[in-house]
């Protein structure tokens, strides 16, 4: 699923509205950092293994989406790798990294199992690019509306009112909603009662914070109900909602 952050960058979510999971398998330590900043900055989750060895387990625990492998490593070659990683992720989309930029390297890649195929230097954006490409194809994103806001497993779009924690659907009235969204639009964020008053009910403070109060326990009893809570008071500041911990 596809979500736009506030810099204007499309973000990929998994199905269960988790980061995109990536796994940068590299034994150049200064290159497969960059990359896994780059990722990190698309928000996705990363991992990063020198030798083909440690990618195989790691991938064994991680269960990436994606991989980005290094056709030259240490101990074995990438292909040898991508065909011990198939064993266990059969349909995980692989985006090969090579020095080496022949016909015949880029046919073996690709017969090997391989979806893309980049050649040394390459920019990282490139690199971004095309792995999007493979995860969107590969199905692990799924298009969701660009109205929808993400705090954690806390779901709200705003194009349908619909509200979602985790995989539970939440009902919540007009203000209910109104009050969550102005919340999820600040996410750790604290905000007053008097902007909240202004915000979500659109008159001045002037005594009338009791109603956020109960309103705010309302989205407590529905949001955070047998969960970690999300909603959180500071005392004599306001309110902010940030992912459970």
């Amino acid at each position: 699923m596809t979500t736009t952050t506030s810099q204007g960058r499309t973000e990929l979510l998994r199905p269960d509205r988790n980061p995109v999971r990536v796994l940068v398998v590299d034994d150049e330590a200064p290159l497969a950092e960059l990359l896994s900043m780059a990722l990190r900055y698309e928000g996705w989750e990363v991992r990063s293994a020198g030798d083909g060895a440690s990618a195989v387990r790691m991938a064994r625990d991680f269960r990436p989406d994606a991989v980005i492998l290094d056709v030259m490593l240490p101990d074995t070659d990438g292909l040898s790798v991508l065909g011990k990683l198939r064993r266990d992720l059969s349909e995980v989309p692989v985006l090969f990294l090579t020095a080496r930029d022949s016909v015949e390297d880029r046919i073996a890649g690709l017969t090997a199992g391989g979806d893309d195929y980049v050649t040394k230097p390459f920019s990282l954006e490139e690199v971004v690019a095309r792995l999007r490409g493979l995860i969107r194809r590969s199905g692990t994103a799924t298009v969701r509306s660009e109205s929808t806001l993400v705090v954690g497993d806390l779901v709200l779009d705003e194009d349908s009112h619909e509200v979602t924690r985790g995989t539970a659907s939440i009902h919540l009235t007009a203000t209910e909603f109104e009050l969550l969204r102005f919340l999820m639009r600040n996410p750790r964020r604290v905000l007053s009662k008097a902007q909240i008053l202004d915000r979500v009910w659109n008159y001045d403070f002037g005594g009338q914070a009791n109603v956020v109060e109960l309103y705010i326990s309302y989205l407590r009893k529905k949001i955070d109900a047998g969960r970690t809570p999300m909603i959180h008071t500071r005392r004599g500041a306001g309110y902010l909602i940030k992912p459970g911990e």
